[in-house]
């Protein structure tokens, strides 16, 4: 009997997974290739969501559609998720409203194999719950959101998030403090900074 796979955790690298996609700007269908060995070293922001043709669900994609130049531009690919088929996500991306400008690929974890890795899979229904995941161009696994069904995302924090990751990234030895967007002030941990971040911070 194959051993199930431990959950994901922060700082864990993804395995390198191959899910069915629907790419919208060319209305054809692909494959989206996630961990270590995928061909494009890029951030991925992976958008979990319960189903189509339900409620909360095409308000969020659509909030993260308003703002996909931006994730764009620091060099990120979005990616919807859920357990529905590739021709699922095809009919309601052409049938609601909500969805006509999203470009982002929408992918489709059809046997919640990736969901259950992050432990976002509901057996009972086969849905995923509200999961928003960054994966850095490494493959690793550097943040995650989960929420109940009830209750949409902001698309506008995913990207905050991102941005201070990237600058982290780019620039090692360095922190960002609660809220921090792009040009603003950071930190340096350090001995010298105990005790000292409000001074740190003006």
């Amino acid at each position: 009997m194959e051993a199930r796979q431990a959950v994901l955790k922060l700082g864990d690298a993804l395995p390198d997974i191959a899910l069915p996609a629907y790419f919208p700007e060319t209305k054809a269908d692909g494959t989206i290739r996630l961990g270590p060995s995928a061909p494009e070293k890029r951030w991925t922001i992976l958008v979990y969501y319960p189903a189509d043709f339900t409620f909360v669900c095409p308000t969020e994609l659509a909030d993260f559609a308003r703002h996909y130049d931006a994730f764009r531009a620091l060099g990120a690919e979005v990616v919807g998720v859920s357990t529905d088929t590739v021709y699922t996500h095809k009919a309601w991306l052409e049938s609601e409203r909500l969805l006509s400008d999203v470009r982002f690929p929408m992918a489709a974890d059809h046997n919640g194999r990736l969901a259950r890795l992050f432990n976002i899979y509901n057996e009972a229904d086969g849905t995923a719950l509200r999961g928003t995941f960054l994966v850095d161009p490494d493959g690793i696994l550097r943040a995650q959101e989960v929420t109940w069904y009830d209750v949409g995302r902001n698309a506008e924090e995913t990207l905050r998030l991102l941005e201070a990751f990237e600058f982290v990234r780019n620039n090692p030895g360095v922190a960002c403090p609660a809220g921090w967007r792009k040009g603003q002030k950071f930190l340096k941990p350090g001995m010298e900074l105990v005790g000292k971040v409000a001074e740190a911070l003006t």
